[in-house]
């Protein structure tokens, strides 16, 4: 029998140990939506069913604490890559998919948090009304280095690049994913600069 990809997906967000209050409120709301709902995919673009899943992933290069960034067309924001979950994929196969798609790179998991996600964040998207909705996002990360060839998806992105955990904290935050931060801290990485 194939496993029940709802339960999959609960498990993966009751794995997540919460590092602060408000990632405590979205996992128990996350939970909640998984009790109530047997579909967690997004069936029509850009926002049926609402809530649904979405596989966020941040490349991460430990050696100089740095973090990858792209910058997003349509949001207008700096955000991690990751994409939707299609109907019936993992959400882990998801950012294996999405990390080809987008960077053209294969998936190499963190070494500090494997491929199970670290962070979970559910939020309203932004922009057009008609369109918004709800995802729930499952943060992952992978391994990444700068200087490593990527091929950002033009499509998608204006740009891409490194980001120091110094210069987050000093971005402007309405630029940024809102949650972004938060992320960062529950990766643990220093804000020392490593050259």
């Amino acid at each position: 029998m194939a496993p029940d990809p709802v339960q999959q997906v609960r498990s993966l967000v009751a794995g997540i140990e919460p590092g602060d209050d408000l990632t405590g409120a979205h996992q128990a709301a996350a939970l909640d939506w998984l009790r109530r709902t047997q579909d967690v995919y997004r069936r029509v673009k850009p926002a049926t069913p609402s809530p649904h899943l979405v596989s966020y992933f941040l490349l991460v290069d430990r050696a100089t604490n740095t973090v990858l960034l792209c910058d997003h067309r349509l949001s207008g924001l700096w955000l991690p890559t990751g994409g939707h979950v299609e109907p019936e994929e993992n959400p882990v196969d998801t950012v294996r998919r999405e990390v080809a798609e987008e960077l053209g790179i294969k998936a190499r998991f963190d070494v500090e948090t494997g491929a199970t996600p670290f962070f979970l964040t559910v939020t309203d998207t932004v922009g057009d009304p008609t369109t918004g909705h709800t995802d729930v996002s499952l943060w992952f990360a992978l391994e990444g280095h700068q200087g490593q060839a990527l091929y950002p998806d033009e499509r998608e992105f204006k740009s891409v690049r490194w980001w120091t955990i110094n210069e987050l904290h000093a971005a402007a935050p309405d630029r940024l994913e809102p949650h972004l931060l938060r992320a960062i801290s529950a990766l643990k990485l220093s804000t020392a600069t490593v050259n």
